[in-house]
């Protein structure tokens, strides 16, 4: 690790923050072929797991069945620090990645607690109403047990 990057280490609270404070992290896969898949998601962050819904199919969730092992990324680019010389121009940001094992839920009472969580973070508005049975069944939720999570800053 950089000498600058072993300085610049987010705290425990800080990375809860910025977990919490993001909308869109990008979760990472691995194909069938070997190949990375890396695709945008909403995310629910509870400290030791991270919640994803989706539809209850796709790329992501084959690549999951196939290989659980997972990452899983957030930023937040607040600017650019400019200098005169275009090589020293840096950025202020923060970032944090999680490493885990990834699994769909399956069982009602689980989902219904992790979409709980999701629409409390992305529509409160809403939160306390039932959900559709038919939705639930379309409905695919990941849970990430987090293995290791890291972040950093600079500027």
């Amino acid at each position: 690790m950089q000498a600058r990057m072993k300085q610049n280490q987010l705290s425990p609270e800080a990375i809860e923050a910025l977990m919490n404070k993001q909308e869109v992290g990008h979760l990472a896969t691995q194909n069938i072929d070997g190949f990375p898949y890396v695709v945008p998601v909403h995310f629910v962050f509870t400290g030791s797991e991270i919640y994803i819904h989706g539809l209850n199919c796709g790329q992501k969730l084959a690549n999951i069945q196939a290989n659980a092992k997972v990452c899983f990324e957030v930023e937040e680019m607040d600017r650019l620090i400019m200098d005169e010389k275009a090589c020293d121009v840096n950025t202020k940001y923060q970032s944090v990645i999680a490493f885990g094992h990834a699994a769909m839920i399956e069982k009602t009472p689980e989902k219904i607690s992790a979409l709980d969580k999701v629409v409390a973070k992305y529509t409160p508005q809403l939160a306390g109403q039932e959900y559709p049975e038919n939705m639930l069944k379309a409905t695919g939720i990941i849970k990430i047990t987090i293995e290791s999570i890291t972040g950093k800053y600079f500027g």
